[in-house]
């Protein structure tokens, strides 16, 4: 019998009955957990179709390279054929579903770009692989930047920055806290060594607007947002740490709905165990607190990994829906995830679960979804349906017909670059410091007056004080103004040195003319509210 389209639950595997998720609690996380070459891949593809087909949005990574095949109907072979008949399936038709390709290194596709202000402190030090004394010392960099009104949008602000303060590393740690320069100089070596590995193309501008990803194609599926990551997959701290601040986007900007009949987006985190291992508790605790909050925000976090041991306690009891493939126990770690597999089910006690998980072939698996009511049900054996688009890797040709056709095309593929702290500090650094004639002395006593704001002792009242110094606003663009944008072009790498007379001129000049009103507001893992 063919499987009709129910827009209120999306059928997943088949065994003695269907087994569906019921689209009103999609939004209610999942974990799909297997040993390699088990399947897993396919039961994301499945829902992945399952969710676009419901004019869900969907987000992914693609690690290997096979999910691209979700754009590109696929092909009936004997073994799928055979597959279909085994399962009772008849009527089954391939189709294609509306893909967007993104890219952080534009490659393979639409290039994902965010500045530095936006990944914030906590993230980036955790890219940079930064310990606790470097950490603290990047948070006072951001919050001269703060004080400051300095754009960071991309590495070689950061790197400017770095070497402002430095060369004021005594009158900022007065403020802020100790700045030690060799904090400072390990952090440069990180930022070299992401820059080597393509971070210069991720950060910088035009950042890329959330609303790209709930494109709805015009037969009403959602879009499936792939993004490649064969190459950032070799950077893991990148790559989980990217993925979680897009996560942290969605928390903070999306607003709170609630309830609804069907999510308003599905968010897959492939090789999710690089996102907890070596996290500081802090961390951990922050990524605990959006996978709990997010749900009422509309978003479906799926995290996909080999073993569900490789999730927290606290993150695992979130997630409602369940597929987990073969797992094999060929060490004694092994036999504990077994274990702890088993124990994470609803009992069933005709199935005995923990030997099951060690017997299940490929593309089988062990369910249990939520029913009515929110109630995770009992685990049962089944097979993962088949999906309509593609199994596997597409060619260049393939990848270059779709990103052709993509709604956002032109939109993010030319850098552009604006007024940063790079050249804020780099005109401070070149700009002449004006002579004053000197100041008319006075004598009384013997001794010789003369008074800072210029004038003499002798008069019957002080000379006025010098004008105040120009506001931010006054100095430079904010983050919110629009400023004209100029083709990206490349900077030296290397920026003058102020005299120390200089130095110490302008530092005074700043610390008189900062106010709270300069500060800028992070959010929960770091990101700028961009006046959302």
């Amino acid at each position: 019998m063919a499987v009709p389209l129910n827009p209120s639950m999306i059928t997943i595997a088949r065994g003695q009955r269907d087994f569906c998720i019921l689209s009103k609690f999609g939004n209610r996380h999942g974990l799909i957990a297997g040993a390699t070459g088990t399947g897993k891949s396919v039961s994301l593809q499945v829902l992945a179709e399952g969710f676009s087909q419901r004019g869900v949005p969907v987000f992914m990574a693609d690690v290997k390279g096979d999910l691209a095949g979700l754009s590109q109907a696929g092909q009936m072979t004997e073994k799928f054929a055979n597959r279909l008949k085994m399962m009772g399936i008849s009527d089954f038709s391939h189709s294609a579903s509306p893909v967007v390709f993104w890219d952080i290194f534009g490659e393979k596709g639409h290039p994902l770009r965010s500045t530095i202000s936006e990944m914030g402190p906590i993230l980036l030090a955790r890219v940079l692989e930064l310990n606790d004394t470097q950490t603290g010392v990047l948070n006072v960099v951001f919050r001269v930047a703060d004080d400051e009104g300095l754009l960071l949008l991309d590495l070689q602000d950061l790197r400017a920055l770095l070497g402002y303060v430095s060369d004021n590393a005594k009158s900022i740690s007065s403020q802020y806290g100790l700045v030690s320069s060799a904090s400072i100089a390990a952090i440069q070596r990180a930022l070299l060594s992401l820059d080597d590995a393509g971070g210069s193309l991720f950060f910088g501008e035009p950042g890329f607007e959330l609303r790209d990803f709930f494109a709805v194609a015009p037969d009403g599926r959602g879009v499936v947002n792939i993004m490649a990551a064969e190459k950032l997959i070799m950077r893991p701290k990148l790559y989980s740490t990217f993925l979680l601040w897009l996560l942290s986007e969605l928390f903070e900007q999306l607003p709170e709905v609630g309830d609804l009949d069907k999510p308003r987006m599905v968010f897959f985190f492939d090789e999710a165990h690089l996102l907890f291992t070596d996290a500081p508790p802090a961390l951990v605790q922050r990524i605990e607190q959006v996978v709990r909050l997010i749900r009422s925000k509309g978003v479906g976090v799926y995290f996909i990994s080999q073993n569900p041991d490789d999730v927290p306690d606290k993150v695992l009891g979130q997630l409602g829906n369940r597929i987990q493939h073969a797992l094999r126990a060929f060490t004694p770690r092994d036999q504990k995830s077994v274990r702890v597999a088993a124990e994470t089910f609803v009992t069933n006690p005709n199935l005995d679960t923990a030997s099951v998980i060690t017997q299940l072939g490929v593309g089988e698996a062990l369910i249990s979804f939520l029913g009515e009511g929110g109630v995770p049900s009992m685990v049962e054996r089944a097979y993962i349906m088949p999906p309509t688009s593609r199994i596997g890797a597409i060619s260049d040709e393939e990848r270059a017909a779709v990103f052709a056709r993509s709604p956002v095309a032109g939109k993010y593929d030319q850098a552009i670059d604006r007024e940063s702290a790079f050249e804020v500090l780099k005109a401070r650094a070149e700009a002449p410091i004006p002579e004053q004639a000197p100041a008319p002395a006075a004598t009384e006593g013997g001794w010789s007056l003369s008074w800072p704001w210029g004038g003499s002792g002798s008069s019957g009242s002080p000379a006025p004080p010098p004008p105040p110094p120009p506001s931010r606003s006054e100095r430079m663009p904010s983050a919110r103004q629009t400023v004209p944008p100029k083709v990206r072009t490349t900077r030296a790498s290397s920026s003058s040195r102020q005299s120390v007379t200089e130095t110490f001129a302008k530092s005074v000049a700043r610390t008189v003319g900062s106010s709270l009103g300069r500060q800028v507001i992070r959010g929960l893992l770091g990101a700028l509210i961009r006046g959302r």
